[in-house]
């Protein structure tokens, strides 16, 4: 295919055609079978070095506008797959070589694990007699199940553990849970 998109930031084995990106756009939302939010898929694809940002949300855009991609709601930054996109997924998605598709099919996995874990934790960095701290929590609704308080040397610190946090909330609270009941 003609390299007929942006390369900035895509690593070797990227795309570099705006027709393998829409494609791979559509494959990962017929994959997934729910809702990925725009800016994210595009910050996740740039990122892993798979395709350029500015093109994948062009792409995106173009998508919807053929109706192959639809927002979930009329206020809502989050896409889905339409049947005619799914079609397309399925016809196609063996254009794109298995790497790059295992890549943003992980990728994007990774993504909305975190987007669900944050629904159910809850962080705060607070600085208390010159210390900084950061206490995460595990929330059902209102209702704080778990609370972990940890001095943290700075700020920057806390962004880093609430990232690493994210990726795994309940095994870190379950091997809490466990050391504490022993």
């Amino acid at each position: 295919m003609e390299n007929d998109a942006i390369g900035a930031g895509v690593r070797n084995g990227g795309l570099f055609s705006t027709t393998e990106i829409r494609i791979l756009i559509c494959y990962i939302l017929n994959a997934i079978k729910e809702p990925v939010p725009a800016m994210m898929l595009s910050n996740i694809l740039h990122f892993e070095g798979i395709a350029n940002g500015f093109e994948v949300s062009d792409a995106i855009s173009n998508l919807e506008k053929n109706g192959q991609i639809a927002p979930v709601d009329d206020e809502s930054t989050y896409y889905e797959i339409t049947p005619l996109g799914s079609a397309v997924a399925d016809e196609l998605d063996s254009s794109l070589s298995l790497t790059v598709r295992k890549r943003a099919y992980i990728a994007t996995l990774k993504m909305l694990a975190k987007i669900k874990n944050a629904k159910g934790t809850r962080f705060k960095i607070s600085n208390e007699n010159g210390h900084s701290y950061i206490t995460c929590s595990a929330v059902d609704g209102k209702v704080t199940l778990i609370e972990v308080k940890m001095l943290i040397p700075d700020e920057k610190s806390g962004t880093f553990i609430r990232e690493k946090f994210l990726e795994n909330p309940s095994e870190i609270f379950s091997d809490i849970i466990e050391k504490l009941s022993k």
